[in-house]
């Protein structure tokens, strides 16, 4: 299936889903006996037995750290050194395929040091989803940078093209898709785009430590590209960040901003004379973080690899209900990883019930869903306000944010193979399911 940028496209059909997964046997079966059982139990909303018994704690827990990382953090604290950062920096960028690699502090200050590499005038835009984190868009205005808030397809969470293409202004100079929850954003498309307009790509993979598109990791599309070890991601070092460079200019000036040190940088350069200062920032990141992140680096692959054959085990399932989607762009030539949520989609009406009504259902069954609701940066208070920026940002409708927050059902990622969970939250949805008639 070739990859849909518009807004309201962007997910298989039901009939496509079936063909390609080769669950339409299985969906015939769902019509039958396992309908016939569900309808046949009270819900736990009514008073009927909890679905979901099974424990969470373990199939939850993360960051999930042994032997390897107690023994590194032992050996730095028997003889401190910031060698693993260096280390890490050669061992990231070989295995994304990259010439360049920063480690910061964290995800936020990569960012601060990419769009000081930029090195644009003050009053250029970068187009960015207003559906992402803070940190993709705020450190912006430090640099005299403005954001064109663009829309995400509600389906993919990912950076609509067909809605930036309506956004671009004379003052655009960059783009800046995200990754949502691993989820690769179509580069190849957005990168044919912005080079038809004369625009720079950025990436923001914070999510999508792994993620590939056409064989090529998600963090190498881009001109520039960040990456964050924080706590939550797939690569937990509690707190960090990588910048990743194509140009040496480019890392170097990044490099500058938050390292006094001039680590990396050619002493015939433009940069190195500001050693011993650098220019004003102390980015580096903490050594112990760095030696977390090399020991889960060693088992990324397999997994993540493990991590998507367990969503698949459910969400192939799942899909099968009526009104019920997961994140996907239908994509074949892409290999995601996932991390955080599970991220799945209501259509109200063709589910025959309200998400909340779903929702509540599905908690009282034992099923730790979550109505979410993400915060959407165009809508802060901050991004209307002059005196934080060069000039305002254009506040937009953003329909399909919008409805992303209306219809998702957030379910936990489960970071260890739970195979009776996974069975007991098919039930409990296939349960509500057969019984969302009643609950309308």
């Amino acid at each position: 299936m070739e990859p849909s940028t518009s807004a309201g496209a962007g997910r298989p059909s039901r009939r496509d889903f079936l063909k390609t997964t080769g669950a339409l046997t299985a969906g015939i079966a769902l019509g039958t006996q396992t309908t016939a059982r569900a309808q046949g139990e009270a819900l736990a909303v009514n008073g009927g037995p909890k679905t979901v018994t099974a424990p969470h704690d373990a199939a939850i827990h993360w960051p999930q750290y042994g032997k390897d990382e107690e023994e590194a953090m032992l050996a730095m604290l028997r003889a401190p050194s910031y060698d693993a950062v260096k280390q890490l920096e050669d061992e990231w960028a070989q295995f994304l395929g990259v010439p360049y690699a920063k480690a910061h502090c964290n995800g936020t200050s990569a960012l601060a040091s990419m769009f000081f590499a930029l090195n644009l005038p003050a009053g250029s835009e970068i187009m960015a989803p207003s559906y992402t984190f803070f940190a993709t868009i705020m450190p912006m205005r430090f640099f005299g940078l403005v954001p064109v808030f663009v829309d995400i397809n509600p389906h993919t969470l990912n950076f609509d093209l067909e809605d930036a293409k309506k956004r671009l202004t004379p003052n655009t100079k960059a783009v800046l898709p995200v990754h949502w929850i691993g989820l690769p954003a179509d580069m190849d498309l957005i990168g044919d785009w912005a080079k038809e307009k004369g625009l720079i790509v950025c990436e923001d993979a914070a999510h999508s430590q792994g993620s590939r598109l056409k064989g090529k990791h998600m963090g190498t599309w881009g001109r520039m590209s960040i990456t964050s070890y924080q706590m939550t991601k797939a690569l937990p070092g509690i707190e960090g960040g990588m910048g990743m460079y194509q140009d040496k200019e480019d890392f170097e000036r990044a490099t500058s901003l938050g390292n006094y040190d001039m680590p990396g940088i050619d002493k015939n350069g433009n940069y190195f004379k500001y050693k011993g200062s650098g220019l004003g920032l102390k980015f580096r990141m903490h050594p112990m973080a760095a030696a977390l992140v090399r020991c889960q680096l060693k088992g990324l692959v397999a997994r993540n690899e493990v991590g998507a054959k367990q969503v698949r085990a459910m969400n192939d399932r799942l899909a099968q209900l009526p009104g019920l989607y997961e994140q996907s762009s239908g994509r074949k030539d892409m290999q995601r990883m996932h991390y955080a949520w599970n991220m799945l989609f209501i259509d109200e009406k063709e589910a025959g019930m309200t998400r909340d009504a779903a929702v509540k259902a599905l908690q009282a069954e034992g099923v730790k869903a979550d109505a979410l609701h993400y915060t959407l940066q165009h809508e802060l208070p901050v991004y209307r306000e002059e005196g934080w920026w060069h000039h305002l940002p254009t506040i937009p409708d953003l329909p399909g944010s919008v409805k992303a927050n209306a219809t998702s059902i957030a379910l936990p990622y489960f970071t260890s193979e739970a195979p009776e969970l996974v069975e007991q939250y098919v039930k409990a949805f296939e349960k509500v399911w057969a019984h969302r008639t009643e609950l309308s």
